[in-house]
């Protein structure tokens, strides 16, 4: 994952000296490998059920195609910012990439969080025998803290790669995961007991006070 993630911003750059890029790099695979480590000791199967992961491993047709949209809009927002690297230099100032790698590293930091307080957080949409409504943590302030984790730093990711350019598919992908979850949420009223009730508590899925 890590390697696809230095060839989509590299290549694309056509040069190594995109410091950026680097230090967004470090940030990302830092991330990865703490939370790989302290999940494999800790909560095994919560890391198993991350390991099936884009749009063949959806159970569900309207799943698989939301998630191959999700996965080229992914691709393109760092391939974008090579480009555009390539093409313009840097578009945006240290300070503020420097500030854009604080909001990256704090939606990384609420993954972690959405982790520990949910060992049934799959990278698919699916609801596995025994599987229960977790209320607690972040799920207690929205219904889809994964979610706004993931925004969080799908947004900030353009200014952290210093590439205006890329904010285009990182809000496309942002309004992707609004409709996967909308999608994701017919499915738990259907199938997860327990569901309706927690969204009659929870009232927003993933913005606290809007939606």
């Amino acid at each position: 994952m890590q390697g696809a993630l230095a060839l989509m911003l590299f290549v694309p750059a056509w040069t190594l000296a995109y410091w950026q890029a680097w230090l967004y790099w470090l940030l990302s695979t830092a991330a990865a490998l703490s939370t790989a480590l302290y999940f494999l000791k800790r909560d095994p199967a919560l890391m198993r059920r991350r390991l099936d992961v884009g749009a063949g491993a959806e159970p569900l047709k309207s799943q698989k195609i939301i998630q191959a949209i999700g996965g080229v809009l992914y691709a393109a927002m760092f391939i974008v910012a090579g480009i555009e690297h390539r093409m313009h230099g840097p578009q945006v100032p240290a300070l503020a990439v420097g500030l854009a790698d604080a909001v990256v590293a704090a939606g990384l930091a609420l993954t972690f969080l959405v982790f520990k307080a949910n060992t049934f957080t799959a990278s698919t949409v699916t609801v596995e025998p025994g599987q229960r409504v977790v209320a607690t943590g972040p799920y207690a302030v929205v219904r889809h803290p994964m979610y706004a984790a993931s925004i969080v730093w799908f947004l900030a990711t353009p200014f952290a790669l210093a590439s205006p350019w890329a904010l285009v598919p990182a809000i496309l992908m942002s309004i992707t995961v609004a409709v996967r979850l909308v999608d994701e949420e017919r499915h738990l009223r259907e199938s997860l007991p327990g569901y309706d009730g927690y969204c009659e508590t929870v009232r927003r899925r993933l913005i606290p006070g809007l939606w």
